[in-house]
């Protein structure tokens, strides 16, 4: 199992009611680290068209969240508990049939990334995580601080 526990708890069960498609969704999922200085991503089946300059990533056959090994030892459990349910919201996503690699629209704009976030900051705001982290949280290095604050603004987490 990819990720023993975590199918229990109430984000767990947020993400997917269904006791055995949770099953399969937590149990067959596979984790990669890599060495790589990177955050964490749902490993694309093929090569996605028109990815960003120098991001080579890892391809998969299989649904798999690739982890930075940086990442991975020097983030705070909370970011990587974020993290993970962010990914396996994705790989749920895509199992759908979502495409979560639509460089079409901006990434902020993908209901995607907006609905795998949505989920994960309400269960950070149900533990108790401050906006402050918050907002450092969905400040990814990939957008605009325009994208930010629209990003912060669908999510309902108060800009400074």
């Amino acid at each position: 199992m990819g990720f023993p526990g975590l199918d229990r708890l109430p984000i767990a069960h947020r993400i997917e009611p269904d006791e055995a498609r949770r099953g399969r969704l937590f149990g067959e999922t596979c984790i990669q680290i890599v060495e790589a200085d990177l955050w964490m991503y749902v490993a694309p089946f093929e090569l996605p068209p028109g990815r960003p300059p120098g991001w080579n990533p890892v391809v998969a056959d299989m649904d798999c969240i690739v982890i930075g090994l940086k990442h991975l030892r020097d983030s705070p459990a909370i970011m990587l508990f974020m993290d993970i349910y962010h990914e396996l919201c994705h790989v749920q996503q895509r199992q759908g049939g979502a495409n979560l690699f639509d460089r079409e629209v901006s990434y902020v704009d993908r209901w995607t990334e907006v609905e795998a976030y949505r989920v994960v900051v309400e269960e950070a705001r149900r533990l108790g995580v401050p906006d402050d982290f918050l907002r450092e949280y969905l400040r990814v290095e990939w957008i605009s601080s325009a994208e930010h604050q629209r990003l912060l603004e669908r999510l309902g987490v108060p800009s400074k």
